[in-house]
């Protein structure tokens, strides 16, 4: 036998780490080649020259009683291409080119980018990819997994077997290499890991673009470069483009709940985007955000449990028919954005956790891989090759998927050692702080790669903290985010609205008081799935008095939402006033909408804000600017009447927004005006389109050379009850 012992007891007990050098083809030291194939459950292999003349057809001979075979040709000195014609036990003939003859698919030059977290394509190397080398169809695998003793492919299409599909180490990078002949597109298939200390685990591909369905966690073979996009126009358009100076009304929603089938079924990635286009349009958002669609088993999670950072979820179809709802909705002039979830990663034996036996994608200290409050492992942001997992998975959203804006969910519990942590809980940092130092250089990293190649595309932070910055260029050291969640402006605002109208003149500084910090960051102004859920009730449920109070309480906070400095979003079902608190197994309540009720008036009402918002650049174009918002008034505690004006940051554009947040009505209010003329009254909450009373100023009012509230003019109003009104110079 030409194999040591030790060689020989490796390959057939699968504990070899670079099967290659024993398996295929390899030449003789005395001259000649040896041909070896481990096939377990063969009968009889040959080895079959491909297409090259005079190369000999060489019989392998089993080697004792082991499923290992053997065969030399004596006269040949150069390796050649050959098929492997195996005759299986049961009688059936297979024919297929040897997986152990093919060189590693991956190069050095990926291999060191990869060790140094920096291969920003990293998704395009690990992972399986349908490929033809050398004439021959497969799909390459690899994976990184530096602590396993071996590792397998193994699936659908090897009979789930690990003996056959052993893979190889490539150095001392950690990742694992084989291509499979025969393997392509649709295939299932799992890494089958055996540990340092003997476990053999199955885990399912941390870059696996598709996977089975929950409960079945398979991974599925998979190419996502064959789609025709038809988008390139709005890409070119968003290129050139700053969202922070553009309008921006975000439509959060639930793929599984906003619509389903009569059966109680989703619906389908496909047969949502019509629907959910002709919607959006209706309504004039500019923007959809899903939450995660990144593959998640536990579906009340709502994603936030990922699973698959590198796969839309299946429960709706193929990546291929995620990409067409994401071309469908930009090719109607709608924005496109997802939550992204690098926080943390649930426990399931079969993903991410302990993946080669040991901490690996998880911070090995406890105190650090391990988050309090969901029970889930923490990244570990510090080691390379997790930091470029998780990099490439924000710019993976981006390049394969085309979309617009990347929503971070729990940033602070990325930046803080602390989070959640009790005193003996948490170890401070090389300075001595709480500060997450490689957190914080992951997340401005990321936001590097993300503005640098993609530019047009928003990054998001839910930060519920005062940390600096957050939104600050990361040359100027701030973490480099396009946005952060005013959650301050959010908690404050909904408290201030639960209050009965009688105790709002003591606590309007709650309205206000967001408009003090305006200057410190980009804002987002939320009111998210978070606010409607955990026995926290609908936003409806949350405003006070009786049915007509609480629809003309819901349109002032909308009002203020969509006309206050920042950029407005709202979860499904806000915009015309679900009552019950959102439920994930239940379609939004779509049938409390009938013709002329106060659901209709008040869906109407949020979709003529969207349009008069999306026109009106003074609503928008100084967001971010001193000139853009300031106060007319908001001392009137006692009236509880709140004015201010919105304008552009040239003063070419200018609205005045009043605000009446009590159910009685005002006449003759006089309100300073920045500018002489004539006001028209343009929107006002109580219209009868929208359910109200029908009181306003439908006539408009003229200003008058009388100064008031610091203006040089004013005029006097009428404030309906419960009431926005929005007001342009003509």
């Amino acid at each position: 036998m030409i194999l040591s012992d030790t060689e020989f007891e490796s390959i057939t007990c699968g504990m070899h780490a670079s099967p290659h050098d024993l398996l295929g083809m390899h030449r003789l030291t005395d001259g000649g080649v040896v041909v070896r194939a481990f096939l377990p459950l063969a009968k009889g292999v040959v080895a079959v020259p491909t297409d090259q003349v005079n190369k000999p057809v060489i019989p392998l001979r089993r080697v004792g009683n082991s499923d290992l075979f053997e065969g030399v040709a004596e006269e040949e000195a150069e390796l050649f291409p050959y098929d492997l014609a195996i005759t299986w036990g049961s009688g059936e003939q297979w024919r297929t080119r040897d997986p152990f003859s093919f060189l590693p698919t991956i190069s050095e030059d990926d291999l060191f980018l990869f060790g140094r977290g920096d291969q920003r394509r990293i998704y395009e190397k690990l992972g399986a990819h349908p490929r033809t080398i050398d004439g021959v169809a497969g799909t390459s695998f690899a994976v990184w997994a530096p602590n396993a003793k071996r590792v397998s492919v193994v699936g659908d299409f090897n009979g789930w077997d690990a003996r056959h599909h052993p893979m190889r180490v490539l150095g001392r990078s950690g990742v694992w290499e084989l291509f499979a002949p025969g393997c392509g597109v649709g295939s299932h298939y799992k890494f089958q890991i055996l540990t340092q200390d003997g476990r053999v685990l199955e885990k399912t591909d941390p870059f696996g673009f598709f996977f089975e369905i929950a409960p079945k966690t398979a991974s599925i073979v998979w190419d996502n470069s064959q789609y025709a996009w038809s988008d390139s126009d709005w890409l070119q358009r968003r290129a050139q483009q700053d969202p922070r100076k553009l309008p921006m009304s975000v439509y959060e929603l639930h793929l599984g709940s906003w619509r389903k089938k009569k059966r109680g079924e989703s619906f389908s990635y496909k047969k949502l985007a019509g629907k959910l286009v002709d919607y959006v349009r209706k309504m004039g958002f500019t923007h959809v955000e899903f939450l995660p669609v990144a593959e998640h088993a536990y579906y009340p999670s709502w994603g936030y449990q990922v699973t698959g950072f590198y796969a839309p979820s299946s429960r709706y179809g193929s990546p291929e028919k995620f990409q067409t709802l994401i071309n469908t909705l930009h090719d109607a002039g709608i924005g496109v954005i997802i939550d992204w979830v690098p926080a943390h990663f649930p426990k399931d034996d079969w993903a991410l956790a302990q993946f080669d036996g040991k901490p690996l994608y998880e911070h090995a200290d406890p105190q650090r891989g391990e988050h309090p409050d969901w029970g889930t492992a923490v990244f570990d942001y510090g080691r390379p090759e997790v930091r470029n997992f998780i990099t490439a998975n924000a710019r993976f959203w981006c390049d394969v998927f085309h979309v617009d804006g990347l929503r971070v969910d729990a940033v602070a519990s990325m930046l803080y050692l602390d989070y959640s942590r009790e005193a003996g809980e948490w170890t401070p940092n090389e300075n001595g702080g709480n500060e997450n130092l490689e957190a914080i250089e992951l997340l401005r990293h990321t936001n590097h790669v993300v503005n640098s190649e993609f530019p047009g595309v928003a990054t998001i932070a839910e930060e519920s903290t005062a940390w600096p910055g957050v939104t600050q260029s990361v040359a100027a050291g701030g973490l480099g985010f396009t946005f952060k969640w005013d959650m301050g402006w959010m908690h404050d605002t909904l408290a201030y609205f639960m209050r009965d109208p009688v105790h709002r003149p003591w606590h309007q500084n709650q309205l206000t008081f967001a408009s003090s910090y305006r200057d410190q960051e980009h804002y987002m102004l939320p009111l998210s799935h978070d606010e409607v859920v955990h026995e926290k009730r609908s936003l409806l449920g949350r405003m006070p008095g009786g049915e007509w109070q609480q629809f003309s309480n819901l349109k002032v906070l909308l009002g203020y939402q969509w006309l206050f400095t920042g950029k407005p979003l709202l979860f499904m079902g806000g915009e015309f006033g679900q009552r019950a608190e959102w439920d994930e197994d239940e379609e939004i309540d779509w049938n409390s909408i009938e013709p002329g009720n106060l659901p209709a008036g008040l869906q109407q009402w949020v979709s003529d804000l969207n349009h008069l918002y999306r026109d009106e650049s003074a609503l928008w174009a100084g967001d971010y600017s001193e000139p853009g918002f300031f106060w007319v008034d908001c001392k009137d505690h006692l009236n509880s009447v709140a004015c201010f004006v919105r304008q552009t940051p040239e003063f070419d554009r200018c609205v005045l927004v009043v605000l009446n947040l009590t159910p009685v009505a005002r006449e003759c209010y006089r309100i300073g005006l920045p500018q002489p003329g004539e006001w028209h009254e343009i929107l006002n909450s109580d219209s009868e389109f929208y359910g109200g009373t029908n009181q306003g100023n439908y006539g408009g009012v003229y200003s008058l050379e009388v100064p008031w509230h610091d203006q040089p003019w004013s005029a006097e109003f009428v404030l309906p009850p419960l009431s926005c009104s929005v007001f342009c110079r003509a």
